[in-house]
C-alpha cells in the first residue's frame, strides 16, 4: 500500500513538524492574548524543539519550565519571560536556576521559606502553586494534580498566610486536554478557596491543559474567565499550554518491516509506542493514522506494533483499503507533543530523526541520531 507523502526520501522513522499547521495554532493563541489581555507561554515539557523557537517567540511571551535544563533552554533559545516550577528545588541547582528564570514558582510553604527571599534578592518574581482540590479529569488519573494525596500544589488547609509578603503570584495547573468549561469549574473553586489572597497578588498563572486550538474549544468562555480575574483582582494572567501550541502540527512517519498472522493480522513497524510515542501506553490513547480506519471499518485490519521485545509495545488496531506489505510508509498524526521530549532508546531502538516542513512545502532535516547518541547515554 503506497502512501503519498512528500518527505524528500527521508529514512524512517522521523518526526515531522508542519510549519503551516504550527502557524495556524499560533494565530489562534495570539487572538486569545489580544481578546483576553493575557500572556501565553510555551510549556516546554510538551514540546522543546528549539529549531522553531524563533517562530514561536513572535507569538508567545516566553516559556514555562519544569526545572533547570528547561529553564536554561527557554532563556537561551527562546527569550522573553522564563517561568519555572518544580515540586521541589535542589539546593545545589537553585543559584543557577536564578540565572535563567524570571518567575520562580514554589510548590509548598516550606519551599517558599527556603528559597523565596533569595529569589527576591536576585530580582525574580516569586509564586506558589496552589491545589484547589477540584478534579475535572475523566479517564486520565495519571494527569490529575487534584487527586487525593497529590504532591502537586498547596491546599487551602496547608496555605500559610504569613508567607504572603514573599509571594507575587499564585499558580494552578489542574487540566489535561480539556475545554474551557473545566477551567470555569476550576476557577470557581480557586476563588472560593484562595480568592481572599488574589488582591495581594501581581499575577495569576492558570497553568496548562487548555486545548485552545482544538476545533470545538470555547475560546469566548476562556477569554471571559481571564478577563474576570484581570478585572476583579487586577492581576496579570498567564496561560502555559504545551499541547495547544503544536496540536495536530506534527507527524511520526514510519515503515512496515514485516507482516504476520497470529489469529489476527499483525504488522511490525520501525516505530515503537514504548520508545517513540510513550503516551500511547501511558495515557493510553490511539493516535490518528493517515488513510486508515477503525478496526473492521476498512477491508484489512492490522494490529500495529513496534520492533522491541516488549509484548505490550502495541500502537493499536487499524484498518486499511489494501493489505500492508514490508516497505509501506505509515504516517501517525498529532505527534509533535509529548513525543520528542519523552522518547527513549529502550532495546537500542534508534531515535527518530527530526524534520521541519516549511510553508512552501520544502522539508528540512533538522537533526539525525546515531549509535553514539544511544551509547553515550549509558556510560
Amino acid at each position: 500500500m503506497a502512501q503519498t507523502w512528500n518527505d524528500g526520501g527521508l529514512r524512517t522513522p522521523y518526526y515531522l513538524i508542519d510549519e503551516t499547521r504550527l502557524l495556524h495554532n499560533l494565530e489562534i493563541l495570539r487572538g486569545v492574548c489580544q481578546a483576553a489581555g493575557c500572556k501565553i507561554l510555551l510549556a516546554q515539557k510538551a514540546f522543546s524543539m528549539f529549531a522553531v523557537y524563533p517562530l514561536l517567540r513572535q507569538y508567545l511571551a516566553g516559556t514555562a519550565a519544569s526545572g533547570l535544563y528547561e529553564a536554561r533552554l527557554g532563556k537561551e533559545e527562546f527569550g522573553g519571560e522564563t517561568h519555572v516550577f518544580s515540586p521541589a528545588y535542589r539546593a545545589d541547582e537553585f543559584d543557577e536556576i536564578l540565572r535563567y528564570a524570571d518567575h520562580v514558582v514554589f510548590n509548598s510553604p516550606a519551599q517558599v521559606r527556603q528559597y523565596a527571599a533569595r529569589a527576591r534578592q536576585a530580582g525574580k518574581s516569586t509564586g506558589l502553586r496552589i491545589n484547589p482540590e477540584c478534579s475535572t479529569q475523566e479517564g486520565h488519573a495519571i494527569y490529575d494534580p487534584c487527586a487525593p494525596g497529590s504532591r502537586l500544589g498547596t491546599t487551602r488547609e496547608n496555605f500559610d498566610e504569613s508567607l504572603l509578603p514573599l509571594l507575587d503570584g499564585l499558580h494552578f495547573h489542574t487540566l489535561c486536554e480539556q475545554n474551557a468549561d473545566a477551567l470555569e469549574i476550576t476557577a470557581q473553586a480557586v476563588e472560593q478557596a484562595f480568592g481572599a489572597y488574589l488582591p495581594h497578588m501581581q499575577w495569576l498563572n492558570l497553568g496548562g491543559g487548555h486545548h485552545i486550538t482544538r476545533d470545538d474549544y470555547d475560546v469566548d468562555l476562556l477569554c471571559k474567565i481571564v478577563r474576570h480575574f484581570r478585572e476583579t483582582y487586577g492581576v496579570q494572567v498567564y496561560l502555559e499550554p504545551g499541547e495547544a501550541v503544536v496540536l495536530n502540527a506534527g507527524y511520526l512517519v514510519c515503515s512496515v518491516l514485516e507482516t504476520m498472522k497470529n489469529g489476527i493480522d499483525l504488522a511490525i513497524l520501525d516505530a515503537s509506542a514504548a520508545c517513540h510515542m510513550p503516551d500511547v501506553l501511558e495515557m493510553p490513547y490511539r493516535p490518528p493514522l493517515l488513510h486508515s480506519g477503525e478496526a473492521g471499518e476498512k477491508p484489512y485490519t492490522y494490529r500495529l506494533g513496534g520492533a522491541t521485545c516488549l509484548a505490550g509495545d502495541i500502537i493499536g488496531d487499524y484498518s486499511f483499503d489494501h493489505p500492508l506489505a514490508a516497505g509501506d510508509r505509515l504516517v501517525f498524526g498529532d505527534m509533535a507533543l509529548y513525543t520528542m521530549v519523552k522518547n527513549n532508546t529502550f532495546n537500542g531502538m534508534p531515535l527518530p530523526s527530526i524534520a521541519l516542513r516549511r510553508q512552501d512545502g520544502q522539508v528540512e532535516l533538522v537533526r539525525t541520531f546515531s549509535y553514539e547518541d544511544f551509547k553515550h547515554r549509558l556510560s
